[in-house]
């Protein structure tokens, strides 16, 4: 008993996405009623089929089949030969199975994909760009990569030039866009330019028509020149450069001239004071008018400086050369909506001859403090105004024995040190400097 089959063609010839038949003839040699079932085997079985797929056979009868193939248009499928079986299995017999095999030619066909990212750019000189391709046909294709410019304004520069690709391989390279010379002032403009990435082998199969990706298809791109120095710069330039004739035009000079005139006021009053010193030194033990010094002063400018000098008090005159560098510091804490005064007071037999002074509010705190030398108030600041804040004078400011330096403060809100935890307490210092004198006996 045995089974034969025999296929209508030895080759056959298929496009992808398209579709080709063949015959195959089965025969029952055997002595009884046989069914065979009948399947593509290989690499062609996955877009092939048979029909029918089953057939029943008396002895001594044959029967045709048609087998159909399919291949999609995918790169998947590669062009060339591949081998076709069709498998005959008889239901009764088994082990009287059969093969019969050919070969199938796959058409080649061409289909490129590719993309330019992005499509627009902006820049001062250059710009870069990425050219993606993707080879979908069934054949490995060469591609030559390439940018076209209506004139000659813009550079291109593309790595690499060329790419091999297999079937189904996808491949990026960089496109760098440089124009020939930059653009100083004015408005942007605009360079449209192509980019092409099309097979480099003439004898490549031709895509087919209407398919995207065609070899002819070329990838439009713009790259917008802006210029170095905008518009509004030139603006503010010119306004800079307004402003800084009227400086040195105008208001350098009135302020040389304030300037001056202040030194020339501050020079008179200073002569005035000098002039002055006589007649506030009436208080010394023996009546004759002689100079706060004492009748032996040869200096009457050195230590601490007359009485009065400054606070325009007047008063007992100061020791020659008992005058020292001194400072005190006044430290005043207290809780927000509460006033809490600080004092210093000058010694028994001593004239404070103070110089300099400098209020610390560390922690930022929110309030008012007011500054008084004996009955003179010398200031009254906002304490959310300044953190560290200074006074000097060039005549001292005399605060006589017994006398006291205050600073009160009014607390309204605890401010927040560098530690970032906002204090419970306002916290104020008053450092006063100066020259501490003792009184003649």
């Amino acid at each position: 008993m045995t089974t034969s089959a025999e296929l209508e063609f030895p080759t056959v010839t298929v496009s992808p996405g398209g579709e080709a038949t063949t015959t195959l003839t089965v025969r029952n040699d055997s002595d009884i009623v046989e069914a065979y079932a009948l399947e593509v085997v290989g690499d062609c079985a996955a877009w092939s089929t048979v029909e029918p797929a089953r057939v029943s056979l008396y002895p001594g009868t044959s029967e045709v089949v048609t087998v159909k193939l399919a291949p999609p248009r995918s790169h998947e499928v590669r062009a060339g030969e591949i081998p076709l079986g069709v498998k005959v299995l008889p239901a009764e017999h088994p082990e009287l199975v059969d093969v019969r095999e050919t070969t199938v030619t796959v058409a080649a066909f061409a289909e490129l994909r590719r993309e330019l990212e992005p499509r627009r750019r902006r820049g001062w000189l250059a710009a870069r760009y990425r050219i993606a391709a993707q080879n979908l046909g069934n054949t490995p294709v060469d591609v030559a990569f390439a940018g076209q410019q209506a004139g000659e304004e813009i550079r291109f520069g593309i790595t690499p030039a060329q790419r091999r690709l297999e079937p189904g391989e996808s491949a990026e390279v960089r496109l760098r866009v440089r124009t020939r010379k930059p653009i100083w002032f004015g408005q942007p403009v605009t360079w449209p330019f192509e980019v092409s990435a099309a097979p480099k082998d003439d004898a490549a199969p031709e895509a087919q028509p209407g398919v995207p990706g065609g070899q002819d298809e070329r990838l439009p791109g713009e790259f917008v020149q802006l210029p170095i120095l905008p518009r509004w710069l030139l603006v503010v330039l010119a306004a800079l450069l307004a402003l800084l004739i009227a400086w040195f035009a105008l208001v350098r000079p009135a302020v040389r001239s304030t300037a001056k005139q202040a030194a020339t006021d501050a020079a008179q009053e200073e002569k005035q004071r000098e002039a002055a010193k006589p007649d506030t030194g009436q208080g010394t033990q023996d009546g004759k008018g002689e100079q706060p010094g004492g009748p032996e002063d040869k200096g009457g400018q050195d230590g601490g400086g007359s009485t009065g000098s400054g606070g325009g008090n007047g008063g007992p005159g100061v020791v020659e050369g008992s005058g020292q560098q001194s400072s005190a510091t006044i430290d005043v804490q207290t809780g927000g909506g509460a006033e809490k005064v600080g004092t210093y007071k000058v010694p028994d037999g001593k004239v404070f001859a103070i110089t300099d002074l400098v209020v610390a509010n560390f922690q930022g705190d929110e309030g008012v403090v007011t500054i008084t030398f004996g009955e003179r108030k010398i200031t009254t600041i906002a304490l959310e105004t300044f953190r560290n804040q200074d006074y000097h004078w060039v005549t001292p400011i005399q605060i006589p024995e017994n006398a006291t330096v205050t600073a009160s403060v009014n607390c309204q809100k605890p401010g927040t040190p560098a530690t970032g935890k906002q204090a419970s307490e306002c916290h104020e210092v008053l450092n006063v400097s100066g020259e501490l004198s003792e009184l003649k006996p």
